[in-house]
């Protein structure tokens, strides 16, 4: 008698490398580490037409959008693939705040203007953003603002890709999501850490919005926890280049006539990092095939993700600072991007303790 496996197949499928190696080419092409660091420097961070190779050329926009709205109709799991690849290139585009988490609030909503938004954004000549703060995680407290006289008032910090976006999608205090055009509103840049990923404060004063749905809660909520789902992967990224590029240098550099990478101490710390990057692939591949298929252990698999991606990603980053020696420590190598990338990521959606706590409620075990 024959039994049907219900264990999640986390190996990457044949499309899903295919994909891998597209983008990857595109990237090395279009997002080189120079480039990004120029940037990074000038008033313009995001880099549009990276943007529009990747969403108008490739289709990537739209992956989660049904075809029948012009998407793509994919998974998670492509996506995913999208931003492990984005994360080794810390490309500074609106990917993860556009096409997973306002993409995912308007698949939530119900009303003709969120299909007409999700088409928009499926062709990537549209950029969307979800405005609340950055570090807000799936379930957790976020910003609103007051809805009075059919106009919107208030303002919302921390807003990740607001100065990209051409929409925003805000939630007020009547419990509504509404979509506001970017030109309505007041933008002003914030010190951010990680520059390939600006944050904004967005000022309401009588701005007018377009009725997305009368439960923002519920779409709120899944576009947080797809963004935290689908950042572990943007983490493995990160991970994975910091430790394959410690790896090459460490073969190349050599100490008393012999490569560094040989010595005793040094393998050992590369060999645990390796270990530690193998379990985040596990961990973020979980997340988004549980995010594809809609288990009942989603919110788990989101929590374990997130609770280990973070701390990983940053170890991963310091250490190959640390290991590339004074070269790491100059701005014109890329690693301070990782790191920042790293870091910031790691308060993102929600930090890894939020996470730990939240994963105590959802096993009904106690907290540490």
């Amino acid at each position: 008698m024959s039994t049907t496996s219900t264990q999640p197949d986390l190996l990457y499928s044949e499309e899903e490398e295919a994909l891998r190696s597209a983008v990857r080419d595109l990237l090395t092409d279009r997002c080189d580490a120079a480039g990004v660091i120029a940037r990074i420097e000038s008033d313009a961070p995001h880099d549009r037409s990276l943007w529009q190779a990747l969403a108008d050329g490739m289709g990537l926009a739209g992956l989660l959008v049904p075809e029948s709205l012009g998407g793509q109709g994919a998974s998670h799991r492509e996506a995913a693939v999208v931003l492990e690849e984005l994360g080794r290139a810390v490309a500074p585009v609106p990917y993860l705040t556009s096409a997973v988490v306002a993409t995912e609030a308007l698949l939530a909503s119900d009303s003709d203007e969120a299909a007409k938004l999700l088409t928009e954004l499926a062709s990537g000549r549209t950029v969307g953003a979800l405005a609340v703060g950055l570090s807000a995680g799936p379930g957790g407290a976020h910003g609103v603002v007051r809805h009075e006289n059919r106009a919107l008032h208030g303002e919302l910090s921390a807003v990740a890709d607001a100065a990209a976006a051409d929409v925003l999608l805000v939630p007020a205090d009547d419990g509504c999501l509404y979509a506001v055009d970017a030109a309505a509103v007041t933008i002003t840049p914030q010190v951010a850490l990680d520059l390939t990923r600006p944050l904004a404060t967005v000022t309401l004063d009588g701005a007018s919005g377009r009725l997305l749905t009368a439960d923002a809660a519920p779409a709120v909520r899944r576009a947080l926890r797809a963004g935290a789902g689908l950042l572990a992967s943007e983490q493995l990224g990160v991970a994975d280049w910091c430790l394959t590029e410690t790896v090459r240098y460490l073969k190349e550099r050599k100490q008393f006539n012999r490569p560094v990478g040989g010595f005793q101490a040094l393998k050992h710390r590369l060999a645990q990092l390796w270990l530690e990057v193998a379990g985040l692939r596990a961990a973020a591949r979980h997340a988004a095939d549980a995010l594809a298929t809609g288990g009942e252990d989603t919110d788990i698999a989101v929590a374990v993700a997130e609770a280990y991606a973070a701390p990983v990603a940053v170890r991963a980053a310091e250490e190959a600072l640390q290991l590339h020696g004074g070269i790491g420590m100059t701005w014109e190598h890329p690693i301070h991007l990782y790191l920042k990338r790293a870091k910031a990521d790691s308060i993102a959606y929600g930090t890894a303790g939020a996470h730990r706590e939240a994963l105590a409620d959802l096993a009904d075990l106690p907290a540490p």
